[in-house]
């Protein structure tokens, strides 16, 4: 008969348990789905995805790089947003994806995504108290902050929200449905931290590698961009109400 290691106890290792199945079904275990393309399909796809990434990351690259209150942020920041939205939805089909609930049940991923985000968000913030002692990447962050400074928080709230949305339905929607089979989650990642950086910023560069890899085991998990965009929209909210005061 099996005994549990010493220090642990059976509520521990219930909770452990748990602990494992969550993440398992929510960044490892793949819902089953059934999204079939056929070969003319997928390569039209690909074609799609292959123009959409030039543009848009051309354009997320002149936005970012416009000086802080410049009021030509907000127009080109938007049309980065609907170059991702278009070009997702133009790719091909879409889904919103499911989680399992309990035993065959599924429902859509709101509450794991909102979940999820609320972690990234603090991890991130615990990070940037590392990131304030190292004056180089203090001030990389401090100049994508300053959109937000000098501008009004009413639409620089929405173009953040809306370019968050963009950005899960071009990368974890159309992208990653154009890679196929395999390796879709690092292929995917590591696109999106190259598409990043066109902003010339390296820590917009790493926030896109590291978070890209939760979003994307999301993408894989769920079969679909809700989970995705959820956690992105609520990482997003978080850097742009409690980050500033961090670097003010």
């Amino acid at each position: 008969m099996s005994e549990e290691p010493t220090g642990t106890t059976p509520a521990r290792a219930a909770a452990r348990a748990r602990l494992r199945r969550v993440v398992a079904a929510n960044l490892v275990d793949k819902v089953p789905r059934d999204h079939q393309q056929s070969d003319a399909e997928f390569r039209r796809r690909r074609v799609v995805v292959a123009v959409v990434l030039v543009v848009g990351a051309t354009l997320l690259g002149i936005s970012l790089n416009v000086k802080p209150g410049d009021a030509t942020f907000y127009p080109l920041t938007l049309a980065v947003a609907a170059v991702w939205i278009v070009g997702g939805f133009l790719s091909g089909p879409l889904h919103l994806g499911y989680l399992p609930l309990r035993g065959d049940d599924l429902e859509r991923p709101v509450r794991s995504g909102f979940v999820i985000g609320v972690l990234a968000g603090l991890v991130f913030l615990a990070g940037a108290f590392l990131v304030r002692l190292v004056p180089p990447l203090y001030d990389f962050v401090a100049d994508v902050l300053d959109h937000a400074r000098y501008g009004s928080i009413v639409p620089v709230t929405l173009v953040t929200l809306i370019n968050g949305i963009g950005e899960e339905i071009f990368f974890r929607g159309g992208l990653f449905a154009a890679i196929g089979r395999r390796h879709p989650v690092a292929i995917s990642t590591a696109v999106y931290a190259v598409a990043t950086i066109a902003t010339l910023n390296p820590m917009l560069v790493f926030a896109a590698a590291t978070l890209g890899v939760v979003l994307a085991l999301q993408r894989r998990a769920s079969g679909g961009i809700l989970a995705p965009i959820i956690t992105h929209c609520t990482w997003s909210m978080m850097m742009l109400f409690l980050l500033p005061p961090l670097f003010s």
